[in-house]
């Protein structure tokens, strides 16, 4: 048996809410659907974060379930099972369920329970392939989904506790069991803000002794990096593209598992094509303005001879356009800037625009990094009251914080002009 490993779509995401990201998510899903066929997959798993909101737009919707269209079509015989993260609406999910049911596509939102509050194992253990694996399908779990009483100690274990109560229940020995999970696992490299900790149950992580070594596989979504944890059977499969320009040195894929009975036999990392590339000047860290505008002005003008793959950020010029066709727009590379100011520059936006112009590469971010020493203004009063301070010292202690230069002459006379209308004085240059 062969089963794809997939999560964290986020489908209508833009980036800083600008820049769609629809001709990246289109490339991915083509290229899913190809490879779907080509591994003769005979189940995918999409472990949530199938939209980046609630509330996603109706082309993200269009793109879900033209994916589902192309893909039951591509392979008639696979099955797909999706759960519903953090940003999903598990009753916008799920609300086509039954009708997706009959292709064999099974979508879990929320924990499905009885009349009587039971779990209900029927549409929580899903038997795959024939019936020779079985897969526990837990969603993202909601405060509403976890059981309330104060003598369960750890509402999560407890959970998923019944979920593999029910899966074992009906499992025959040589079939392989798979749980999913959206979730932040303890052990988890989360290194950045975008894959931030979720609380399920009152708690922001799970420990891994909720997935005994029975369990052949634990399919996970939420970081967006693919890793394993703990042992090479329990895996996140990563995002499919950098959500977030910080996530540019990700290698992008999805995970590929071949069972035998009840055995993972092999493990392997399929590449996604990265389809635009991200640019970060400097490479590392915040460079001074007069650098930036240099790594600026050696950008490219047109598109490179060739596609991207490398999943790194980087400063290197890339190769002179080929002669053919332009690509289309939204092929060009995302650029992140970040510059360190010594002093306050009012015009740095105009300059980094000039900079810019005609080149390839569009601006999709710019960060001004504080070159001052950051203190805080009581970490510079020890004795003395705010009344006995001098405003020309505040001042200079405050500019001190952001600014490693010092001010100009003419930033300190605009700062005496100030003082001298709050005080009700006439000001005399000559006296400052």
């Amino acid at each position: 048996m062969r089963v794809l490993h997939t999560s964290d779509w986020h489908l209508g995401h833009t980036l800083g809410g600008e820049v769609s990201r629809e001709a990246e998510h289109r490339a991915f899903l083509d290229w899913l659907v190809t490879t779907c066929a080509a591994e003769a997959a005979d189940a995918l798993l999409i472990t949530g974060d199938i939209f980046d909101s609630a509330t996603p737009p109706a082309s993200a919707e269009r793109m879900w379930f033209d994916f589902l269209a192309r893909v039951r079509r591509t392979c008639p015989h696979m099955d797909l099972i999706a759960i519903a993260g953090n940003h999903d609406s598990p009753s916008r999910l799920t609300a086509p369920a039954a009708v997706l049911r009959e292709l064999s596509v099974h979508v879990i939102g929320s924990l499905p329970r009885t009349a009587s509050g039971a779990l209900d194992a029927d549409r929580v253990v899903i038997p795959i392939a024939g019936g020779r694996g079985l897969v526990a399908a837990v969603p993202f779990l909601r405060p509403i989904d976890v059981p309330l009483e104060s003598a369960v100690e750890d509402p999560l274990a407890a959970v998923y506790a019944d979920a593999l109560s029910a899966a074992r229940a009906r499992r025959a020995s040589d079939q392989a069991l798979i749980v999913t999970g959206h979730l932040y696992a303890a052990g988890a490299d989360a290194q950045f803000l975008s894959e931030r900790r979720v609380s399920v149950g009152g708690q922001e992580s799970a420990s891994l002794r909720m997935f005994p070594r029975d369990i052949s596989y634990v399919a996970l979504g939420h970081i967006h990096r693919p890793q394993r944890v703990m042992r090479e059977t329990i895996r996140y499969a990563g995002a499919p593209l950098a959500l977030y320009l910080d996530e540019a040195a990700y290698a992008h894929q999805i995970v590929c598992i071949d069972f035998a009975g009840a055995e993972v036999t092999e493990i392997r990392a399929l590449r996604i094509p990265r389809t635009v590339d991200i640019i970060r000047i400097p490479a590392r860290g915040a460079a001074p303005l007069a650098e930036v505008l240099d790594l600026l002005h050696a950008l490219p003008s047109g598109p490179p001879s060739s596609s991207v793959e490398s999943p790194r950020a980087t400063t290197a010029v890339p190769p002179t356009p080929a002669p053919g066709p332009t690509p289309p727009m939204d092929a060009r590379p995302y650029l992140a800037i970040e510059v360190a100011l010594a002093k306050p520059e009012p015009k740095l936006r105009a300059l980094i625009d000039a900079a810019l112009d005609g080149k390839w590469p569009r601006l999709v971010q710019l960060h001004v990094v504080a070159t001052g020493d950051g203190a805080a203004l009581g970490d510079r009063v020890t004795a003395q009251k705010l009344a006995e301070l001098d405003p020309r010292d505040v001042f200079a202690r405050v500019w001190s914080r952001g600014h490693a230069e010092p001010p100009t002459a003419d930033i300190l006379d605009g700062f005496e002009h100030l003082l001298a209308d709050v005080q009700g004085d006439a000001y005399d240059p000559g006296t400052s």
